[in-house]
């Protein structure tokens, strides 16, 4: 006659909450920043809830979790404040960059603004959205 062993856990779900060392947080986060990569994936990739990491990318925004420096060289753009009137506008588009409309914010970049160069534009300004 077999007899059948059961087991059953005791106290919850079997679910234990693990603590990631902020430099791990960190990294992960990086991880969702690079191009084409989504939230989900890098969650999946580390076995954790794709909420957790985006509420550490919400961390990472407000400044309380600090990301490790980019790989890539960053680049820096200068930035002009003027009135939002269109009187300040050039009459030709050719004389100036291309423009980057996102929301109220008019980015308009230099003339012979690279196709890299528009990408990471527009990059930074999807991360910090």
């Amino acid at each position: 006659m077999e007899t059948a062993l059961e087991v059953l856990s005791v106290g919850g779900s079997g679910r234990q909450n693990r603590s990631w060392p902020d430099e791990v947080k960190a990294r992960i986060v990086a991880e969702t920043l690079v191009p084409g990569a989504s939230v989900n994936d890098v969650a999946l990739r580390h076995g954790l809830p794709a909420n957790r990491v985006s509420s550490w990318r919400t961390l990472a925004r407000k400044g309380r979790l600090v990301l490790p420096a980019p790989e890539d060289p960053v680049e820096f753009a200068a930035l002009m404040l003027g009135p939002p009137s269109d009187t300040s506008r050039p009459t030709s588009p050719a004389a100036t960059g291309p423009e980057i409309v996102f929301g109220a914010v008019v980015i308009r970049l230099e003339v012979r603004a690279s196709a890299e160069r528009i990408v990471s534009v527009v990059h930074a300004l999807a991360a910090g959205a």
